[in-house]
């Protein structure tokens, strides 16, 4: 797919209502506001869940406190980590979810995967290293394998080099980073190492 499939398809995402109806619902009764941000020469791809209430609102992929800590994670700068050309982010939903009446995240509804997922992802060939951020991704792409998040991360090295599951990277989890010193200790520097080398162009040996 070119540029102007991508920028189409992309087009068309921005414009879907199709949880419309369901967002009225939530206890935040907001209108769908998809954020896409991928481009066909993307060289990793960022599987994540769904925008926050601050995306939302910024319209920007983690742009948030959670964004500030993927990027430390991944050793990438705003810059690179904003740059379409190099970098995918594609969450389970485009749209934030709302939260339910105790204020707790509502789940990415899975029409979005069903409806949009595959076409986005078959713009992307030239993805070298996809990282799953959470428990939604880590189960589309990986499969319903058995074990929660920690047993998933903790077998990382099951699908290293090209793919890396990791924990959201919300404050909701700084205690889970406590309980697993692996995770910054072996996963990270593997990880910040196939960062480098897919940022890489062939050729020239730069990112």
């Amino acid at each position: 797919m070119n540029a102007a499939q991508t920028k189409a398809l992309s087009a068309a995402i921005s414009e879907c209502r199709i949880c419309g109806a369901d967002f009225a619902a939530t206890a935040t009764a907001h209108s769908p506001r998809p954020v896409t941000w991928f481009g066909p020469d993307a060289r990793i791809l960022i599987a994540g869940q769904a925008p926050g209430a601050r995306v939302h609102a910024s319209g920007i992929p983690f742009s948030d406190p959670s964004g500030d800590r993927l990027r430390d994670w991944l050793q990438l700068t705003p810059e690179v980590f904003y740059d379409r050309a190099r970098v995918a982010i594609v969450p389970m939903a485009f749209c934030f979810p709302g939260y339910d009446r105790r204020g707790a995240d509502l789940p990415p509804p899975k029409v979005c995967a069903r409806t949009w997922r595959k076409p986005v992802l078959a713009t992307l060939a030239h993805v070298r290293l996809t990282v799953l951020v959470g428990s939604y991704a880590q189960r589309w792409h990986l499969g319903q394998s058995a074990g929660g998040l920690t047993d998933r991360v903790l077998r990382w090295r099951d699908h290293a080099p090209a793919v890396f599951p990791l924990p959201h990277p919300s404050w909701r989890n700084t205690g889970w980073l406590r309980r697993n010193p692996w995770f910054e200790a072996e996963l990270l520097p593997a990880l910040r190492e196939q960062v480098v080398t897919a940022l890489k162009r062939a050729g020239d040996g730069t990112a």
